[in-house]
Parts: structure tokens; C-alpha cells; sequence
């Protein structure tokens, strides 16, 4: 049967490869260390839970929310982004609650898209920021992701070469999945550039809690001027260890931040109230919480890039982010990340997210996330390390991949 229009324009979805290998691995027994996807394990802090079922309690808060969020949630992330960027919003017209970063992605692409618009877009990053745009009609042109002149050197080349003229630039830092982090005169030049051109921003900062050198990372709203021209997407998912609970913001420039507004209220009624009431709590909080998942995250860092170099394989510290991405081994390299993530399944027992799901230029490396305890991390090294004693010296030379044996 024929795919409808809309789903033909999507790529395979090569996660869920590795996600069946996993599951089969596991429905015969095997005990698999899932460094795949980024779904924290950490408990969100107890103080939320009890705000959240304080909340619940009240039947008031039953009923249907609003889609744009509550005023007291909006307030709260305004107060947030003045004191950790001293940048000024309203609530009213310059903040919408979102369920994730991902869905305000998706229905931003939705409200600003028309077919056939051009859409810089960093490779490999996040899925969404590429397919909520084609899903919408949109066509991607990649950019280099590295946050230096060979990003403006493809910016250059990708405005001097599009037809029509780019509607949007996306920027991702830190960066998922290659954890790379933006300085403020970075940002100063792109808005620089996309004000000359008349460009976009949307900028996903869902990570800029998670640093390790003590450097928090900046928002490109910080850069005066950036509001006439940008919104900026965060989350609650990874801050807060909120991952199931879909709580995230778009804010910024008011005309955009109307749009997205406008489509979300033809399409949800937001997020349950309690979970708002109980997100404001976090937001207004001391901070104590994100600092904690920060320092756990380090620790596992820290431990992942100590014990896989002990096993064979360097992995470069991330500066940001949960995750660490990863150059596979030389001696596998020409199995591609897709075949040398399945190996690491079937003959290692750990999971991992093969690059090129983040885009074609990620197919020599793999995203390796911290979601696992620091013993599970030392597991996973000792496991690996076995496996590239057994393929040899001589390593992957005489490995063949997967779906080549079949």
C-alpha cells in the first residue's frame, strides 16, 4: 500500500533498527546497557512531585488548561531567563508553554512554513529541527555544526546558493548530539548575519543547564537586538528530570511566539494543570535541583570518557549536554554507524545511537547518553573492551556487517 505524502518524505527511521536488535537481545535473556536515547533516569526532585499531587488534589485543576500555558508559568520562565540571562520578556505576548522543546519545534515549523521554503539547518542535529520542516512542506539545506568560521563559511554559501531566500536559520547549543557550546560573540555574529538577510532564528536550548566547565552557556537572546528576529526553545526535561511530564517554552520575538500560539490552539488544550502548577514551583525554586543533576552528570562524564579509553576506545569529554559523541574505533569505521551500533547489541550488550540518525554527516560517530549509573557505565566499558579483544588486532578488518550476513 502506498505512503501517504507526508510520511514518504521522512527517512527511515534508524533508531528504531538498533530498538528492535535491543529488544530481541533482551527477549532472549540478555542483560543490555541502554546508552541509546536520551531519556534521563534521575527522579525528578521529590519537592515536584508533592507540588504536582498538592495540585491534583483540587478539582478546579481537572479541567481543560490553556494551550499558550498559565500566567503564573509564563511569569515564572520570564523570571528564569532574567536571571540566568538578564534577558527581559513579557509574559504575555513574548512566552508560550510548550509540551517539550520538541513539540514547539514541530508547531513553529507548522505556523511559519510555507511549501518550498528553504531552512538552514546544522548537520547532524536533532531530528526534529530538520523533519518538523519537511513534515511542513519545507526543504533543509545542512550547515556545518561547529560553532567557527566553517559555519559561517556554509552560511555564506547557503544564502549566496538558496532559491528562494532562507526563511530560517536553526541553531542547536549545546549542541544534541555532538554537545558542542556557542560563545555570545558567536551569536552576535549570526544575528548579525541573519538581520542582514533577513533570516529567522530559532534557536533550541534545551541543554544549558547541563555544563561541566563551569561556564554556563549563553542564550542568543543575550545579543541585543536578537528578539526582533529570534524565539528560543527550552525544556524542563533534562533541568528538572521532567522527561515524561512534556513541559518546555518558546519565547522571544512577539510575532513569532503569535504564530506558534495561534496553531497550538487549534490543536491542544496544553499541558494537565497540575503539571504546570508544579513546573512553576520548579522554575521559581533555588535552584538546587539543577544543580544536583549537573554535578551527577559530570561524575558519569567523567566516567565514560575514563573507563572507555582504559577499554580502547577515546571518547572526547563533552563540555555540555548528557551525551558524548563519540568517533567509532578506526578499526570499525567502515561499517558505518548503523552496522557498528548493532554490533555493539549483539556483541557487547550496550546500546548505543549511531550517528547517522542525526543526519548523514554524524555516520562516523555514535551519541553515547549518560542515562546510566556510573557502575552500568563501568559495565558497559568492561563489555566493549571484550568485545575488540575478541575481533582482534586486526579489529574490524574482519568484521562483517549485520545486514551484509543476511
Amino acid at each position: 500500500m502506498e505512503e501517504f505524502h507526508k510520511v514518504r518524505r521522512l527517512p527511515p527511521y534508524v533508531f528504531e533498527q538498533v530498538n528492535r536488535l535491543k529488544a530481541s537481545a533482551r527477549a532472549g535473556g540478555a542483560d543490555i546497557i541502554d546508552l541509546g536515547m536520551g531519556n534521563p533516569d534521575l527522579p525528578t526532585p521529590a519537592s515536584i512531585v508533592e507540588k504536582l499531587c498538592e495540585a491534583v488534589k483540587d478539582p478546579r485543576t481537572h479541567r481543560y488548561s490553556t494551550s499558550r500555558g498559565i500566567p503564573g508559568l509564563r511569569r515564572a520562565q520570564a523570571a528564569y531567563y532574567e536571571r540566568r540571562f538578564g534577558v527581559k520578556l513579557n509574559s504575555e505576548t513574548q512566552v508560550v508553554a510548550t509540551l517539550g522543546s520538541k513539540e514547539g519545534f514541530a508547531n513553529m515549523a507548522q505556523a511559519i512554513t510555507a511549501p518550498g521554503d528553504v531552512i538552514l539547518c546544522p548537520n547532524p542535529t536533532y531530528p526534529i529541527h530538520a523533519f518538523g520542516f519537511i513534515m511542513s512542506g519545507g526543504v533543509i539545506r545542512s550547515l556545518d555544526v561547529v560553532p567557527d568560521n566553517s559555519f559561517f563559511s556554509a552560511l555564506e554559501r547557503s544564502v549566496r546558493h538558496s532559491i528562494p531566500k532562507p526563511l530560517a536559520l536553526i541553531l542547536n547549543y549545546p549542541s544534541n548530539p555532538t554537545s558542542y557550546v556557542a560563545t555570545l560573540d558567536f551569536y552576535k555574529d549570526v544575528v548579525a548575519f541573519a538581520k542582514k538577510h533577513h533570516i529567522l532564528i530559532l534557536s533550541d536550548l534545551a541543554y544549558s543547564e547541563i555544563y561541566f566547565d563551569g561556564t554556563p552557556p549563553p542564550s542568543v537572546l543575550e545579543v541585543p537586538g536578537a528578539i526582533d528576529i529570534c524565539v528560543e526553545f527550552t525544556s524542563m526535561s533534562k533541568t528538572f528530570s521532567m522527561p515524561g511530564w512534556r513541559m518546555g517554552f518558546a519565547v522571544g520575538n512577539e510575532r513569532l511566539i503569535s504564530a506558534l500560539t495561534r496553531v497550538k490552539s487549534y490543536l491542544d488544550y496544553g499541558a494537565f494543570t497540575p503539571i504546570q502548577v508544579a513546573a512553576t514551583a520548579a522554575l521559581n525554586g533555588d535552584g538546587s535541583e539543577i544543580a544536583e543533576v549537573r554535578s551527577i552528570y559530570k561524575r558519569r562524564r567523567d566516567v565514560l570518557v575514563e573507563s572507555f579509553g582504559k577499554a580502547g576506545w577515546d571518547v572526547p569529554p563533552p563540555a555540555a549536554t548528557m551525551f558524548a559523541w563519540a568517533p567509532i574505533p578506526e578499526q570499525f569505521k567502515h561499517l558505518g554507524s548503523l552496522e557498528f551500533s548493532k554490533l555493539l547489541v549483539e556483541k557487547a550488550d550496550v546500546a548505543v545511537a549511531p550517528g547517522v540518525g542525526f543526519g548523514e554527516h554524524g555516520d562516523e560517530h555514535v551519541r553515547i547518553a549518560l542515562v546510566e549509573n556510573e557502575h552500568r557505565i563501568r559495565q558497559a566499558a568492561r563489555n566493549i573492551k571484550r568485545f575488540f579483544a575478541a575481533a582482534g588486532n586486526g579489529g574490524g578488518d574482519n568484521v562483517v556487517s549485520l545486514s551484509a550476513r543476511r
